[in-house]
């Protein structure tokens, strides 16, 4: 696709039929020699994001996009045949696989996703229109239907795990019971595990049942329990020796977080009953970068099962003067 023009102008509106509008410039009228319905391949500049498409693309739906390309709208195209639309092409990578696919994984986030609906009806698609709207709605439900409890005494906690048919997660988190200062990252890796307790809230809604516990005595611990008992136990918090002073360090091991969290899937419904789903989860491999132990555990419910508790690996740090510094862990 190519436009010819004269004169200093730098753009042409041109039916796409091949009647070309008169513009006026100061050296004279412009006309492009070609339409779009005569062209295989399209080059599209949508807010200075370039693209390049087919018509045949373009067409897939009744949109304004395929009106484009049928002659029923004008189209803009400058001096170096780039078909020019005056909208954000933040999303417009998505539209365009919405119509060479048929569907496309949306943004989770919700502002996003409103900006990317905005866009679909800007083009008239209403594929793309309705699939926002019904995601929009899913994360509007789940935003009301996720409710958080709020920990505020040990018995408290004892009989909502107790009486939950539901895998639990609970995230304790205490910033203010620490005698040391924290480390540089602490406070970022603090706020992270918070924010992926959020988000697996979200996600699991309606599956896991996740509490709040911010006046236990863990600066940042997960515990998983399963059936009324406490499966795991991933600890963030430990004790360094730094430049002569102790200092608390916490970590984020996300990956880790989240295998212990699908890991009680397993106590969905009452599947976790058998012996086999428990042989299941003691076989699990310990990820790199954390430490394992077990210590045995009655959990909520009692028994003689064991609790699987990970740890940050231990390690040696050196500070400027090459000195050795050692991790030591927060029991």
């Amino acid at each position: 696709m190519s436009a010819e023009a004269s004169g200093s102008s730098g753009g042409t509106v041109v039916n796409v039929t091949g009647s070309a509008s008169h513009s006026t410039s100061h050296a004279g009228e412009e006309k492009s020699d070609r339409s779009l319905t005569s062209s295989k391949y399209v080059k599209l500049n949508v807010g200075g994001t370039l693209h390049y498409t087919t018509v045949q693309t373009l067409s897939k739906e009744d949109s304004l996009l395929r009106s484009m390309c049928d002659g029923s709208k004008e189209v803009t195209i400058d001096s170096e045949g780039w078909v020019v639309l005056d909208r954000s092409g933040r999303h417009f990578s998505l539209v365009l696989n919405f119509l060479r696919d048929g569907t496309v994984p949306l943004p989770e986030n919700s502002r996003e996703l409103e900006e990317v609906l905005k866009e679909a009806q800007y083009y008239r698609l209403q594929g793309l229109v309705q699939h926002c709207l019904t995601t929009l709605q899913k994360h509007r439900d789940n935003c009301r239907g996720c409710h958080i409890p709020m920990i505020t005494s040990a018995k408290e906690e004892q009989r909502i795990i107790a009486t939950c048919r539901k895998p639990v997660v609970k995230l304790q988190n205490n910033r203010g019971n620490n005698k040391y200062s924290y480390t540089s990252n602490s406070d970022d890796n603090l706020l992270k595990n918070i924010e992926l307790f959020d988000k697996l809230g979200l996600r699991f809604n309606g599956r896991v049942l996740f509490i709040k516990d911010v006046l236990g005595d863990e600066i940042c611990c997960w515990s998983f329990y399963g059936e009324g008992r406490k499966i795991a136990e991933v600890c963030c918090t430990s004790i360094v020796y730094a430049t002569e002073k102790k200092q608390t360090k916490v970590e984020f091991p996300e990956a880790r977080i989240f295998e212990e969290t699908l890991n009680i899937l397993i106590y969905e419904n009452g599947r976790g009953s058998g012996s086999g789903s428990m042989a299941l989860l003691e076989s699990g491999g310990v990820s790199s970068g954390v430490g394992q132990s077990e210590e045995d555990g009655a959990g909520i419910g009692g028994g003689d099962r064991r609790v699987r508790r990970i740890h940050v690996r231990r390690h040696i740090m050196h500070d400027e003067r090459g000195h050795g510094q050692q991790t030591v862990y927060k029991d």
